[in-house]
């Protein structure tokens, strides 16, 4: 395993610059306001020249309670996994209580220390960090993470302790499904995650936007590598007021991006909303595989499923390929048949076609119900062959497609669907024409035409005066 560095702090002393900046990414929430890192977030240092991973926290406050005690938890957790502790400081701000209750708290561990006074720039140095020699913790080391100033010289400092390792970062396992769990707030996205983890990992608290950072864990599950996306709940634009929390759901909407399979989180007790089907139509846009997953499951009466299932097979006609799962998150009920259902998508989603039994379908598909005339005519179509994957894309070459309707499209993707016995993915179909040689070609007639065409126009003018 890779040594762990792991960076603390009060909020806002540039924690997350500081872990963006050594991992070259966007990964950490960055807002010029305390408290936004509440879940610990991981990254690989690309600065130095030993691999590291670096964990990134949520800020100390003193009595915390409620969901800053639960951030505080995630520090500590990260602190007794590191090897050695990034403890930033603000030169700005200068030495304050806090900074004092983190070192107390820091020399009673038994890790390694090293002291970052971030914010330096535009500062005197010496006179900014004056104040936190008394904190006792050895030698300061000045930095500003958002302009990249003193982190070469801070990195190779960490460097002289982390233990000795062979392993390197690597490249991204192409074989590691990336699995996405969205939804609107509150309905037990992060609670789904420690479930599936069996530990702590996220904040889960009753309280919509506890999570508002994208929150990537790796785990491995019946012998599937699973990179877990947790997102920030997204609500309707009209009650997003506060800068971060637009961030937050920019994050959450590229996780859907990023990802092979999307879970969409719903609240069996309040149904389908119109904020879900807004998030779901942002699913399919990106043609991500899709489980549905009906959270809560366990707080309803018969009556009340009976009711949740009918709204369902209602609303959801036109995704009836995707699957359904019911679960409660909190006791674990139903974890198994929704991994099942996600395993299913993705090799769906990875499906590999043939040319002949694509176009044998086609060929099948055409003979039982031919595309609708258009000034006299139809569209033909010859053959088909797989375009790609993830999800998977179905290029069918003919005559006169232009003029198939949407209607006739989804008619083929259903026949390709229960043909291929696809599960929780969506099937794009592009047409193509033939192309036309003489199309763009003017026919230009000799002298010997011209002279042949004037007779026939003479003689048949002759005849109709008859």
């Amino acid at each position: 395993m890779l040594p762990v560095v792991a960076i603390v702090g009060r909020p806002n002393v540039g924690k997350s610059t500081l872990f963006n900046a050594l991992t070259r990414t966007r990964d950490a929430l960055v807002a010029d306001m305390p408290g936004v890192t509440r879940d610990r977030q991981y990254g690989i240092s690309k600065v130095g020249n030993t691999p590291c991973l670096l964990v990134d926290t949520g800020g100390l406050v003193s009595n915390a309670e409620g969901i800053d005690y639960l951030t505080a938890k995630q520090v500590h957790q990260a602190i007794d996994e590191a090897h050695v502790v990034l403890f930033v400081v603000s030169a700005r701000d200068g030495l304050m209580a806090e900074d004092k209750e983190i070192a107390s708290l820091l020399r009673k561990s038994s890790r390694d220390v090293i002291l970052v006074a971030n914010k330096v720039d535009g500062l005197d140095a010496d006179t900014a960090m004056a104040d936190f020699a008394s904190l006792g913790m050895g030698e300061l080391l000045p930095v500003a993470a958002a302009h990249r100033r003193g982190l070469e010289s801070m990195m190779r400092r960490v460097d002289g302790l982390l233990p000795d390792t062979a392993e390197s970062p690597g490249e991204e396992e192409t074989d590691r499904l990336r699995l996405a769990i969205v939804g609107r707030p509150n309905v037990g996205k992060s609670t789904l995650v420690n479930r599936l983890l069996g530990e702590e990992r996220v904040l889960a608290f009753d309280q919509p936007g506890t999570t508002r950072d994208t929150i990537s864990i790796f785990l491995e599950r019946d012998g599937q590598p699973y990179e877990l996306i947790d997102t920030a709940g997204v609500r309707r634009r009209s009650k997003v007021t506060e800068v971060v929390e637009k961030f937050s759901i920019i994050k959450a909407l590229q996780a859907i991006d990023r990802a092979h399979v999307v879970v969409l989180m719903l609240d069996a007790s309040e149904g389908l909303t119109d904020q879900d089907t807004t998030l779901l139509g942002h699913v399919l846009t990106q043609g991500r595989a899709l489980v549905i997953a009906l959270n809560k499951w366990d707080g309803l009466d018969p009556d009340h499923r009976k009711r949740v299932k009918s709204d369902m097979d209602r609303k959801l006609t036109y995704v009836d390929w995707a699957q359904r799962v019911t679960l409660s998150a909190l006791h674990g009920s139903g974890i198994q048949e929704l991994m099942n259902a996600v395993q299913r998508a993705f090799k769906s989603a990875l499906v590999d076609f043939s040319t002949p039994e694509l176009t044998r379908v086609l060929k099948a598909a055409f003979d039982a119900h031919q595309p609708p005339m258009k000034h006299g005519r139809t569209a033909k179509l010859r053959y088909a062959h797989s375009g790609g994957k993830l999800p998977p894309r179905i290029i069918i070459h003919g005559s006169r497609t232009d003029t198939i309707p949407d209607s006739y499209r989804r008619y083929l993707v259903n026949r390709f669907i229960r043909h291929f016995k696809l599960k929780g993915t969506p099937v794009f179909i592009d047409f193509r024409d033939s192309d036309n040689p003489y199309k763009d070609r003017k026919n230009v007639l000799s002298r010997r035409q011209l002279d042949k065409r004037k007779r026939l126009k003479k003689f048949t003018s002759r005849k109709s005066r008859k």
